[in-house]
């Protein structure tokens, strides 16, 4: 079992074409032998945003701080602490803080099969 404050794990900046302002902790991942799903903590900084993307798998999202809108095909859609989020797959999206406080999430995603 693993039990670890939030801040221990590494912060790096989100290194897409597109991101701006965007941090990601990988709090439970490949290197604790998580092999079913990955649990990641993003911050995105006021005006900053994650890179519009889709991809083959959904992703689960749950607002801790702020607020800000989701970038989706079906157009923009507000969220706040306390959302959930699901993205099914293949779904283009982003996350946009146009916010003045910093907004944070936690975010689910399957591990990657080999």
């Amino acid at each position: 079992m693993k039990i670890e404050s939030l801040v221990s794990h590494e912060q790096k900046p989100v290194a897409a074409d597109g991101a701006r302002d965007a941090r990601m902790r990988m709090l439970i991942g490949p290197e604790d032998g998580a092999t079913n799903f990955h649990m990641r903590h993003f911050e995105i900084g006021p005006g900053g945003n994650t890179p519009h993307h889709a991809h083959d798998y959904e992703h689960e999202i749950l607002v801790l701080k702020g607020r800000g809108i989701a970038k989706t095909t079906q157009g923009d859609r507000p969220f706040q602490a306390g959302d959930v989020i699901f993205v099914p797959p293949n779904e283009t999206h982003a996350f946009f803080n146009t916010f003045e406080e910093r907004c944070e999430f936690i975010c689910l995603i399957p591990a990657p099969r080999n």
